[in-house]
């Protein structure tokens, strides 16, 4: 999700009446001697062979040509437009969702009057939550970390062999550059333990500022994408790339945590260095 800031940052996203200091376009704050991508984690849910897992990870190869329908819940705040004007301009079909329908149509008319759809773009849908993610091939959800689980609950039988985009940060106010995981280790774990093993939870879009994705500006920050479903987690990362970014395999969704984590960090760098955007980027040597 975007990541609320100090006040004198910009606007914030997703329904949150917060302000944000958007994460660092330029300074690279983490770096990796070297990437090996490695065997799927031995755990890893796509290898427990055929199951409505599987059968969703087919469904959505068999759509990628023809770009499948994304529905984003909770995407009426800055992340969720912003993505969804990324990946509508790339040509996928986006569905907005809310908790209130009205907000939906309303941010929904919005980016279409951006997208301008033509033969090779879709207008942008609106409905509400639960209707969006039965019609979603793969769902996001970009609501705030208190209301994680409560979007979940009402969507859970919708998302049932799908893949689960989650952007939750678990920032807890006053003190958001204090890391602060939740008991289950991360909000991307929590969303997998809550869900079950049917549906693939991929967490990703932690450390992006949200209102930059409303711009044409290349955004000099990397996505770390973590999950148990290596598959889940390479389609995941052609997203991201759908969205002009670089996406990294970072390992199981226990993995998370990590980038999490490194919300808080990335808003102290911001507060101490006075710079609005700090990101991470992920580069090797030797």
């Amino acid at each position: 999700m975007s990541v609320p800031w100090p006040a004198r940052r910009g606007p914030l996203q997703d329904s949150l009446p917060v302000q944000q200091a958007g994460l660092p376009s330029r300074s690279a704050a983490c770096a990796a001697n070297h990437f090996q991508p490695g065997r799927p984690h031995e755990h890893e849910i796509g290898q427990r062979g055929p199951s409505s897992i599987m059968l969703g990870l087919l469904r959505t190869r068999r759509r990628m040509s023809e770009k499948e329908t994304i529905a984003i819940l909770g995407g009426t705040g800055d992340l969720g437009t912003g993505l969804a004007l990324r990946w509508a301009k790339a040509g996928h079909r986006l569905i907005i969702g809310s908790r209130v329908q009205e907000r939906a149509l309303a941010a929904a008319a919005k980016l279409s009057a951006k997208v301008k759809p033509d033969k090779g773009r879709h207008p942008v849908r609106a409905m509400a939550n639960a209707e969006a993610a039965a019609e979603g091939d793969v769902v996001v959800l970009t609501v705030p970390a208190e209301h994680q689980v409560s979007t979940l609950e009402s969507v859970r039988a919708a998302l049932k062999g799908k893949i689960l985009v989650d952007t939750t940060v678990p920032l807890a106010h006053p003190k958001i550059g204090t890391v602060q995981l939740p008991e289950q280790g991360s909000a991307g774990n929590r969303a997998q333990e809550f869900l079950g093993p049917d549906i693939m939870v991929v967490s990703a879009f932690q450390n992006i500022a949200a209102h930059l994705l409303h711009s044409e500006v290349h955004i000099e920050c990397d996505v770390l994408v973590t999950g148990n479903s290596r598959r889940a987690r390479s389609r995941v990362i052609e997203l991201v790339e759908s969205a002009g970014l670089r996406g990294w395999h970072a390992g199981p969704i226990q993995n998370s945590a990590a980038s999490e984590a490194l919300t808080s960090v990335l808003i102290q760098i911001n507060r101490t260095r006075g710079m609005s955007h700090s990101g991470i980027k992920v580069v090797g040597q030797g």
